[in-house]
């Protein structure tokens, strides 16, 4: 991640030109290693995000708050106490580090003017935000303590004088002459990796674009063309000409920002760029999408493991059900042993074991097992009584085989859900579908009370024709597309066995082409568990002839009058969702 010293210099900048003589007006910590503060400056209200966690240490103004804590944590009291009304009057960056210093002005318990420092260290898991009294150079507080213990080099805890993370020995970026770059190279190391060696504040990525002199392909390595790429980074960014990028892979995740393009993935053809007018811009997209893509990832985790575990427990069940059912079935022998004992009581002795007699069906001897504690007659009820049972057994048996076999397909349709999701309030419809069936035991929470609440929100999409085409998200939103939203003149879509969405055309009186059909079924098609599938069979009728049954569960519907369509997954290129 490029969080380095030439982002920390835009960023200062940034906020310098934003923020100097703002006035904090309120302070929150959202999480336990972030802040959030809101200030008030003659262009308008700001958020500035201040984090220090591991995963995510930054400094950016953001566009929106988010969820505080209902009790503010210890270091965000001790902020307010200090820092509340507070005037930021300089925002600097010292020697091309990853630090920034926010001075402020504000007034003590007493009324008197008082000069304070907010020190956010940007450092990967040594990150810190600090507070000190500018006075006598004292911490006050630090949203991370670092004791002895931890740490016999620097120690960071309140009423110790603060000192700066140790120097690296390396020369600022912003300050470097020729002659000392020049002197950064030997024959024993690559360029990028003395560049590091040498500077602060530079991250291997950027090292690598100033090495190749801002060539995409240099013939060799140029000191001077190095160094001239250079000062034009640190020129452009000084003259307040930022150029902030966002690079995302493949899957279309956030991979690395910047504030300059960056050649290495400018030439790479696994990754697209997105520009941005700012840099706090650009770190606010990078963070949020990375963050919220790893949550979204999280959360589908969890719930796939749930789901799979049902399944796992469901397909036992139905193996040992259909077990049960096969010995059942078996059950004709009972009936046999009853009918021919009683025809042949007399050939039986008190206290056998075992008798055999010949079978009036087919001539053949049988041996029948008895129990000698029981007369013949008492054997011949008992085998009658373990013929009726049995054959009561084989119709509950069927019973439950094909509740099982419904809960199964139901899992499996949620599965395919999970699969698809792409946000975090799917997963988390998803999450309550599934606590209301019963699968995940219930939290009673706000959010969970808010969230019943929510309409539903199915993709929709705009076929060539002008039609729009309806897909759910989950099983719910399919019973409402079928049951609630739909007309019964308009189309229904279903992947032919396999778990999917319910796709609805809505026709508005209009006839669907033979377009319109394949455009909607490839839609069904992909969403569903085939979407990595071609040539995907897709039913399709009319919604009147769509029935939820009593008491199925959500997406589990019957339907009659079907035709089967063969289709591609997919959106077509004609479509907006």
């Amino acid at each position: 991640m490029s969080y380095d010293g030439i982002v920390t210099m835009a960023i200062g900048l940034e906020l310098k030109d934003r923020l100097v003589m703002g006035k904090i007006e309120k302070i929150y910590q959202p999480q336990p290693e972030q802040l959030r503060l809101s200030i008030h400056t003659k262009q308008g209200k700001y958020l500035l995000l201040l984090s220090a966690a591991g995963n995510h240490p930054a400094a950016y103004l953001i566009s929106q708050g988010g969820e505080n804590p209902v009790t503010p944590p210890t270091f965000c009291m001790a902020m307010r106490k200090h820092l509340s009304a507070a005037r930021i009057v300089d925002i600097s960056q010292p020697d091309g580090e990853r630090i920034l210093h926010f001075d402020m002005e504000t007034l003590d318990e007493m009324g008197f003017s008082v000069n304070r420092r907010l020190v956010v260290e940007i450092m990967g898991k040594h990150s810190n935000i600090l507070l000190l009294d500018m006075a006598s150079g004292k911490i006050i507080d630090s949203i991370k303590h670092v004791s002895f213990d931890s740490s016999r080099v620097r120690q960071v805890l309140p009423g110790i004088e603060y000192t700066a993370p140790p120097a690296q020995d390396k020369i600022p970026f912003s300050s470097i002459s020729r002659d000392q770059f020049r002197a950064l190279f030997s024959d024993d190391l690559r360029p990028e990796k003395a560049i590091m060696d040498g500077i602060s504040g530079l991250s291997p990525v950027i090292a690598q674009c100033i090495a190749a002199g801002g060539e995409q392909e240099p013939a060799s390595f140029d000191p001077d063309k190095a160094y001239d790429e250079l000062r034009r980074i640190v020129v452009s960014l000084e003259a307040g000409s930022f150029e902030p990028v966002v690079y995302l892979d493949e899957d279309d995740r956030p991979a690395d920002f910047h504030a300059v393009p960056l050649r290495l993935y400018e030439e790479d053809a696994g990754f697209r760029s997105l520009g941005f007018d700012h840099i706090s811009q650009a770190c606010e997209y990078f963070y949020s999408h990375r963050e919220s893509s790893n949550i979204v990832r999280q959360k589908a985790a969890d719930l796939s493991r749930i789901t799979k575990s049902s399944l796992d427990k469901m397909g036992l069940k139905l193996q040992r059900l259909e077990e049960d059912r096969a010995k059942a079935e078996d059950s004709d022998r009972f009936r046999l042993y009853g009918e021919l004992l009683t025809a042949n009581l007399h050939q039986v002795a008190p206290g056998s074991k075992k008798v055999t007699v010949t079978s009036y069906y087919d001539g053949n001897e049988v041996e029948i097992p008895l129990d000698p504690r029981f007369s013949p007659s008492r054997n011949a009820q008992q085998y009658y009584k373990k013929y009726a049972k049995a054959k009561t057994a084989v119709r509950e048996k069927a019973v439950q085989i094909e509740e099982t076999t419904e809960d199964i397909k139901y899992l499996e349709s949620v599965s395919a859900f999970i699969d698809q999701a792409q946000s975090i309030e799917e997963l988390d419809l998803i999450r309550q579908e599934l606590t209301e069936n019963g699968y995940i035991r219930q939290r009673k929470t706000k959010k969970q009370s808010s969230r019943a609440k929510s309409r539903p929100s199915p993709h929709s999409y705009t076929l060539s024709s002008g039609l729009t085409c309806l897909a759910g998200r989950n099983n719910k939103e399919n019973d409402w597309l079928t049951t609630k939203r739909a007309s019964g003149s308009d189309l229904w879509f279903h992947t032919k066995d396999i778990p999917g969405s319910h796709v609805v055309l809505l026709l508005d009186g209009k006839k669907a082409t033979e377009e319109d059909l394949a455009e909607a079924a490839s839609i069904a098609a992909f969403h569903s568990k085939g979407n990595a599938s071609s040539n995907v069979p897709v039913d399709y009728t009319l919604i009147r002839h769509v029935k939820k049954p009593s008491g199925a569960k959500p997406g589990m519907v019957i339907f009659t009058h079907n035709k089967t369509l063969y289709v591609d997954p997919g959106i077509p290129g004609a479509l907006s969702d």
